[in-house]
């Protein structure tokens, strides 16, 4: 494999290296932290009933922890790629090598299960070692992973505004007030519970500590 990329057309090069520029975006919603803080803000705003923020600050919000909790990563995967780039102008090279900290850092997130799943899939005897491992199997995996992980964050969080929920529409059933909507009456309490225990800091701490 090393000697086909070694003897590849800089040309080819290039433009292999273009197409693998247009998965970026992938990379970084599926393949990073970024998947699980997304999931888990829309599952706070969704368990509180508001629209706020909006998408584009909770988004912006995930991508600053995103490359605060990767911060690490990222300059590992700078470092062992630009070695063979700036041995031999090797693109190929550099990508593949620069991967490899990704690859470590998913990983280390990833469920077994989901891991062997794919691998099973993939090989017919189990790989010797994980460098035998492609990041394309371990990828698969650790979305898995993540999703199962936020939805169990997701289900945390919507317990107590449940819990409030039920409690505002007990009373408001009690005293009669069959045409009153309990959700207007409990999103100005969700507001303020979620003020008085520093919900956004708790929540921010919990997710960043989750990958230490």
């Amino acid at each position: 494999m090393d000697s086909v990329i070694q003897d590849m057309n800089p040309v080819l090069q290039m433009l292999t290296v273009m197409s693998l520029f247009s998965l970026l975006p992938f990379v970084f919603c599926c393949m990073t932290c970024f998947l699980r803080f997304t999931i888990v803000f829309s599952l706070l705003k969704t368990a509180m009933g508001v629209q706020v923020p909006p998408a584009i600050v909770t988004i912006g919000l995930c991508m600053i922890l995103t490359f605060y909790t990767m911060g690490g990563v990222f300059q590992q995967m700078y470092e062992r790629g630009s070695v063979p780039y700036q041995k031999n102008q090797n693109l190929i090279a550099a990508i593949d090598e620069g991967s490899k900290p990704l690859k470590e850092f998913m990983m280390k997130q990833t469920r077994e299960t989901d891991l062997a799943f794919f691998i099973e899939l993939k090989h017919k005897t189990p790989p010797k070692s994980p460098e035998d491992i492609t990041i394309w199997e371990v990828a698969p995996a650790y979305i898995l992973s993540e999703l199962k992980t936020a939805f169990e964050i997701g289900f945390i969080v919507f317990v107590p505004f449940i819990v409030l929920d039920l409690v505002v529409a007990n009373i408001l059933l009690a005293l009669g007030m069959f045409m009153l909507s309990p959700t207007i009456i409990s999103l100005p309490f969700k507001l303020l519970i979620f003020i008085a225990v520093d919900g956004w800091a708790l929540i921010v701490q919990g997710l960043v500590q989750s990958y230490n």
